[in-house]
């Protein structure tokens, strides 16, 4: 059984996102004082009275706008509103009720679901604001005050939503999916992508660089197995990130990738290999992740034979330090080859988490050192002893040794490459600690 899902639904600028952040137990979401910040639906999970249930985060509500994020905020909103088996209706008590409030409220009257009343800011709990009487007009029961920043009345409103919890069936729900990170610079067709993998519109999807702001989770079940797919804000060039909000969105992506156990690095095919994109690359290489190179948009690019397999070399030219990763050429628009990407994601996956015994590393060892002596300096030789592995996700094997410091990084090349060959470990990058005999293994 899934677990219950609250759905946090409010005007802009009322506090939703502090309260998110407060009942996540982390910044999951970007809190500004202006409203449209947040966007998308943002997920999180919590537990309360031993009960474990997932919330969700939506943009501001405007009932009455012309605006085109506005108009999709709502849409966004009123998706998770279905989804939901409670709604939290924040409002806020420096302004009372407002006509926006009402037409929020009348909304989720018309859906028929459970509504938890919350009235923020209310950061004095010793002290009753008469101003709270008023939002009783709204029909929605007795309001609830309570403060994001403080934390203040968030018991009372989660026993409020607990209650309309359906009966648990005593099977918690293990948490054995694999987490994807879709990055890349603004306008690669992220959210594009995203959309089409979940099957409807989650994210926003425009020509306007900077859309996504939030590092968006969703969960896909299909027949290749369970995922959290993440789509991240673009990570611009430093130069280029001035707008407070968009540094958090950068903040944001990073985090995401840590917290992956795949990205997808998604290019402009039209663009090749930019600077940019050799940065971001860089990024999911130094965190030690699986990565898959997805070159998208390749329906707008004009083929001959052979194109491919060309751009298939410049791309691991530029960037030659994954060249472990795979390849794959996709349309976003089309589909073409996107289901292709849950089976390189399974096998690059499984590659990052391949533990090798050190009977079989070190047989690898000797005969590359058959192969290719260790290298010398000054008459004083290089002397490789032995090879262990000691960590998966990214494969971390140590390697013992008299004098770390004749391991010529070439020859660690070199080893990695003979372990490669050996073992496949397809898609995920090598770690190769050098120690020198008689230091701790630890």
């Amino acid at each position: 059984m899934s677990k219950p899902l609250v759905a946090i639904v409010g005007r802009p600028n009322v506090g939703k996102s502090l309260l998110f952040n407060r009942l996540a137990g982390q910044r999951l979401s970007i809190v500004e004082d202006s409203p449209g910040v947040t966007r998308d639906r943002l997920y999180a999970e919590c537990e309360w009275a031993g009960r474990r249930f997932d919330i969700v985060d939506t943009g501001g509500i405007e009932p009455n706008t012309d605006n085109e994020i506005l108009l999709f905020m709502r849409e966004q909103a009123n998706i998770a509103i279905s989804a939901a088996d409670v709604i939290v209706l924040v409002t806020e008590i420096a302004t009372g009720v407002t006509a926006a409030d009402v037409d929020v409220a009348n909304m989720l009257l018309r859906s028929r679901k459970p509504v938890v009343l919350v009235v923020n800011k209310v950061d004095n709990p010793s002290r009753v604001d008469p101003t709270l009487y008023e939002f009783y007009s709204l029909g929605l029961g007795d309001p609830i005050p309570i403060s994001a920043v403080h934390g203040h009345g968030t018991g009372d409103m989660l026993d409020a939503c607990l209650q309309y919890f359906p009966p648990e069936d005593g099977q918690p729900e293990e948490d054995d999916r694999v987490k994807v990170a879709i990055i890349g610079k603004p306008n690669v067709g992220k959210s594009s992508l995203t959309n089409l993998i979940a099957g409807e519109t989650r994210v926003i999807v425009s020509d306007v660089a900077g859309t996504t702001r939030d590092a968006v989770d969703m969960r896909i079940d299909n027949a290749f197995g369970k995922y959290t797919f993440i789509d991240t804000a673009g990570i611009r060039r430093k130069s280029k990130v001035e707008d407070r909000i968009e540094k958090f969105s950068v903040m944001r992506a990073q985090l995401a990738i840590d917290r992956a156990d795949v990205c997808l690095i998604l290019l402009d095919a039209r663009d090749g290999v930019t600077e940019q994109d050799t940065k971001i690359a860089g990024l999911a290489h130094a965190a030690g992740k699986a990565s898959i190179i997805v070159v998208n948009k390749w329906d707008l690019v004009e083929k001959e034979t052979g194109t491919m397999e060309k751009m298939r070399r410049e791309v691991l030219r530029d960037l030659s330090f994954m060249r472990y990763a795979p390849v794959l050429f996709i349309s976003a628009v089309t589909g073409q080859r996107v289901q292709r990407i849950f089976e390189l994601i399974n096998f690059v996956n499984d590659q990052s988490a391949m533990r090798i015994t050190t009977g079989m590393l070190n047989d690898v060892l000797a005969d590359a050192q058959a192969r290719m002596q260790p290298p010398s300096d000054k008459g004083k030789r290089l002397k490789i002893y032995y090879m262990t592995q000691t960590g998966v996700k990214p494969p971390n094997f140590v390697v013992f040794c008299n004098r770390a410091e004749l391991f010529h990084f070439s020859y660690q090349r070199y080893l990695e490459n003979q372990i490669r060959a050996a073992f496949g470990l397809e898609g995920t990058p090598i770690r190769l600690v050098i120690r020198q005999k008689g230091e701790k293994e630890a």
